[in-house]
């Protein structure tokens, strides 16, 4: 059976009392009851402090016999020295069977506090004790209470506090169910008027109480009335909606959550005939077509992605599709013919966003660090350790924004640059030199049959980063115990052409071959600093060759590795 609102908020409130009862009730008892027996060991304690100087005032056995007399009969006098042998115990008249008593464990604590506490049976008399020891000099002054029920009525918590709390649940569950009931007197007639006005049956508001509550319900009902009145504008909205889509410059297609068509214009089909090939006046087969593939396989595994875009190429046209899936998991598939000029927007668009993040990462590193240092009182090491690490963080930030700058700079300010001949094989040797260590550490030779008087007219800082940046690449990326191979293999009059290769590990899937030269592209998923460099490297590589009047291709080796080959323009050719 269906549970009222007010049924509903009782049982909530009810629960919500009963849990904070229990709570406190857990939580104050044996806080109570820790109380008590702290009072207690206080008493015992004054005990200990009185027998110490009694004790040891004067020698004999008169010192130990007059103890007892001093106190409570039932109070047990133990006196222990440091290696836990017993010296005097009121309770047994033969101490020479007495076991070492340093494993007690109110001893073990008072050894480490200077004062411990048990509850145990005896070994000696088998009974039960209440057990207090305090370390006083090179002894252990040991008192203790027979554990008997007057003394367990002690230190049991008072249950009056139970019962005071008790009563205040049973007020409070009481003043729920008012408080409950009188809520539900209010949702009642809301749920009254809402379910008339839904069938558009003439209703008038109802009367609601003239406090908080009624004004809010008022207000309600009125809110109710006015949606029910903009269902109808909403619908009129829906019919504009529909012939925008028909008059829109992308295709679109609407599909109900089990992958049935529900709108679509002409150019949805018009761009999926395209794409398609066979001719169709049918939307819904472009879940079974070929080439939509990616476009299925994120509808069959997006788990909580509600969002995906892929291009397409076919007939001479680029496409991009979109799909977009709503919370109702209806979802729709957008086609675009895109041209050249909204290519480009899309890929400045990329290009921000994929700088934004890579600057995010360094600069959230080091206000990190900083932060640590300026928030916590921390020992020297460790603040030059952190000092260091927000250093390393700057560095590569610094790398990043020279790497962004000088992309910017080949082309937008190609004036800039300044032109000299430059011999190419004293370039790889300043790389190799710089790289010294980095080579060595990975145990990487590096060999070139350049010639020596092979050289272009052109920038030297610039022809530095291309050798620079394809050795960074391999150190970071192919491995080790390797050998680089830097080769002029081929010269047709002004043109050179030149191979730069590993024996690493190559790339193993070749679809990542041609979106290498990208900015910011990984093979590696997500956008990780751990494996080194800036994901602008290559794309240094591809512009600073092609600023000299050359192009660069790759390829994976048939032996393992990867093997880049570009071209320049000799020095002839400035002449």
């Amino acid at each position: 059976m269906k549970r009222s609102f007010t049924r509903k908020l009782a049982l909530s409130f009810c629960l919500i009392l009963a849990f904070f009862s229990v709570s406190l009730a857990v939580f104050e008892l044996p806080r109570e009851k820790k109380h008590k027996r702290e009072i207690m060991e206080e008493r015992l304690d004054s005990y200990a402090e009185m027998i110490y100087p009694r004790f040891f005032q004067r020698d004999g056995k008169a010192a130990a016999d007059s103890l007892p007399h001093l106190f409570p009969d039932s109070l047990r006098i133990t006196v222990i020295d440091r290696t836990g042998k017993v010296l005097f115990d009121n309770r047994l008249d033969d101490l020479s069977q007495t076991e070492n008593h340093a494993g007690r464990p109110e001893i073990r604590k008072a050894a480490k506090t200077g004062k411990g506490s048990d509850i145990r049976l005896s070994a000696s008399t088998r009974k039960p004790y209440l057990y207090y020891a305090k370390r006083l000099g090179n002894h252990y002054i040991r008192v203790a209470l027979p554990y008997n029920p007057q003394i367990r009525r002690l230190l049991k918590p008072d249950g009056t506090f139970v019962y005071y709390l008790l009563l205040l649940s049973t007020l409070g569950i009481a003043f729920t169910n008012y408080t409950a009931r009188r809520f539900g007197r209010i949702i009642k007639r809301l749920s009254d008027y809402s379910i008339a006005v839904g069938k558009n049956l003439p209703v008038t508001m109802p009367n609601f109480p003239d406090d908080e509550t009624g004004t809010v319900s008022r207000q309600i009902a009125e809110e109710y009335r006015r949606l029910k009145e903009s269902e109808v504008k909403l619908s009129l909205e829906h019919q504009k909606l529909l012939m925008h889509i028909q008059s829109s410059a992308e295709g679109i297609c609407f599909f109900t959550p089990d992958r049935k068509v529900a709108f679509y214009n002409g150019l949805f089909l018009q761009y999926l005939n395209i794409l398609s090939d066979q001719i169709t006046v049918d939307a819904s087969t472009i879940l079974d077509e070929a080439v939509f593939s990616e476009v299925i396989a994120f509808l069959d595994e997006r788990k909580d992605r509600n969002y995906f875009e892929t291009s397409f190429y076919k007939q001479g046209k680029f496409f991009t599709g979109r799909v977009n899936v709503f919370e109702d998991q209806n979802f729709e598939i957008v086609l675009n013919d895109n041209t050249r000029q909204e290519q480009n927007k899309l890929l400045k668009r990329e290009l921000t966003g994929n700088i934004a993040h890579e600057l995010r990462t360094p600069v959230t590193g080091i206000r990190g660090y900083l932060e640590t240092i300026l928030d916590n009182q921390l020992d020297r090491e460790k603040e030059r350790e952190f000092v260091r690490k927000a250093y390393e963080q700057i560095i590569t930030l610094s790398e990043l924004i020279r790497d962004m700058s000088l992309l910017s700079k080949i082309s937008e300010s190609p004036d800039a640059f300044k032109f000299k001949p430059i011999a190419l094989q004293d370039i790889i040797d300043k790389v190799k030199s710089d790289l010294d260590e980095a080579l060595r550490k990975k145990n990487i030779v590096v060999r070139s049959t350049v010639p020596r008087d092979l050289s272009v007219v052109g920038s030297e800082s610039l022809l530095y980063s291309v050798f620079r940046n394809l050795t960074d690449n391999v150190i970071n990326h192919a491995g080790e115990n390797l050998t680089v191979e830097i080769d002029q293999y081929s010269r047709e009059g002004n043109l050179a052409y030149f191979s730069f290769a590993d024996n690493g590990i190559g790339v193993k899937n070749e679809r990542h071959l041609s979106r290498l030269f990208e900015r910011f592209y990984r093979i590696e998923e997500g956008r990780t600093r751990d494996t080194g460099g800036s994901g602008l490297g290559l794309s240094i590589v591809k512009n600073g060759i092609a600023f000299h009047g050359g192009s660069i291709s790759v390829k994976n080796r048939q032996g393992g590795g990867l093997e880049f080959l570009f071209t320049l323009l000799t020095h002839s050719k400035f002449k």
